[in-house]
């Protein structure tokens, strides 16, 4: 298991049980400790359980950074219930590491399969990560993104970003 997806796993577990913030490790390797954005998704019997990230970070290392996305994913998704510790066994985790925004001219310039996007209008403003079961094409991603900054899918004048993830399960 990649060293960021066991961080996430022992975040989700520690607060799960004990309600208690993972301390930053001590060790870990050098290429992560810098800022980044980073989502954490947690799955259970490969249905989505919870997924919680930053677009910018909000600490001055990654794995701070996942810690925080670990513990609002199982805890703060509005979408689910927080996890129980009887559901740890059956979870599993995968960590996005956003790369740096950048503007984009429209649609042309994006593909689902390699970008996330982020539709902006106004203060509204969504997010969709890259390589999403089901979302293959350009048309669904804007819609399933608008829809998430409650905007309507054929919503005009929007401004788009995309940006690429390194994802790691």
């Amino acid at each position: 298991m990649h060293p960021l997806v066991e961080l996430a796993k022992r975040a989700v577990e520690e607060y799960a049980r004990q309600h208690r913030r993972l301390a930053s490790p001590a060790r870990f390797p050098d290429e992560f400790r810098r800022p980044a954005g980073a989502f954490v998704s947690i799955k259970k019997m490969g249905e989505l359980r919870g997924c919680i990230g930053t677009i910018a970070p909000r600490h001055a290392e990654l794995p701070d950074e996942v810690i925080e996305n670990a513990i609002s994913a199982c805890s703060g998704d509005p979408r689910f219930m927080p996890v129980e510790p009887d559901e740890l066994a059956d979870l599993s985790y995968s960590v996005d590491v956003l790369g740096q925004p950048e503007p984009v001219g429209g649609r042309e310039d994006l593909d689902p399969k390699i970008y996330g996007v982020i539709v902006k209008k106004g203060l509204r403003h969504g997010i969709l990560l890259p390589d999403l079961e089901g979302v293959d094409t350009v048309e669904k991603q804007l819609s399933i993104t608008k829809r998430k900054a409650g905007l309507r899918p054929d919503e005009e004048g929007c401004e788009l970003e995309r940006f690429r993830v390194t994802r790691y399960r």
